[in-house]
C-alpha cells in the first residue's frame, strides 16, 4: 500500500472514532434524561388520586402538597398535556368514548396526560365528540 491510501485510512478510522463517540455520548445523555420515567409513570396515578381527593375536600394543606407534587415533576421535565377543548390527536390522547360535540373535538378529560422532555409519558384518556349535537335540555 502507499503511504496515501494509509493516510487515507488512518483518517477514515479517526473519523469513525470520532463519530461512535458522538453517538455514545448521545446515548448517554438520551438514557439520563428518560431514566426516570418508569418511576414518574408509577407515581402519576398517586397525582390522579391526590387531584381527585382534592375536588372534593377542597383542602389547602392537600392543594399545597399536589402543588409541591407537580412542582418536583415539573423540575424533572413533566409537562402536563393540554387537550381539553382541541382537535383530537391520537398521538397524545386516547379516546375512550364518542359523546355529543364538535366532531373530533376533545370533551372531556377522564384521565391526565403528561409528557417527559418532550415525549408522551402516558397519553390522555379523553371523550371525543362525534359530530352530533346533544339534544336540548327542558
Amino acid at each position: 500500500m502507499k503511504k496515501t491510501d494509509l493516510e487515507t485510512n488512518l483518517k477514515r478510522a479517526l473519523a469513525d472514532y470520532q463519530n461512535l463517540e458522538k453517538r455514545h455520548q448521545a446515548d448517554r445523555l438520551a438514557f439520563a434524561k428518560f431514566a426516570a420515567a418508569d418511576l414518574i409513570k408509577n407515581l402519576l396515578p398517586v397525582l390522579d388520586d391526590l387531584e381527585r381527593a382534592q375536588a372534593h375536600l377542597k383542602d389547602k394543606g392537600l392543594q399545597l402538597a399536589i402543588n409541591q407534587f407537580k412542582s418536583a415533576l415539573k423540575a424533572e421535565g413533566v409537562e402536563e398535556i393540554t387537550v381539553l377543548g382541541k382537535t383530537f390527536d391520537p398521538h397524545r390522547a386516547e379516546c375512550i368514548e364518542m359523546v355529543s360535540g364538535v366532531k373530533n373535538q376533545v370533551i372531556f378529560v377522564i384521565i391526565k396526560g403528561y409528557t417527559l422532555n418532550g415525549r408522551v409519558l402516558r397519553p390522555a384518556q379523553v371523550k371525543v365528540g362525534n359530530g352530533v349535537s346533544a339534544p336540548p335540555k327542558n
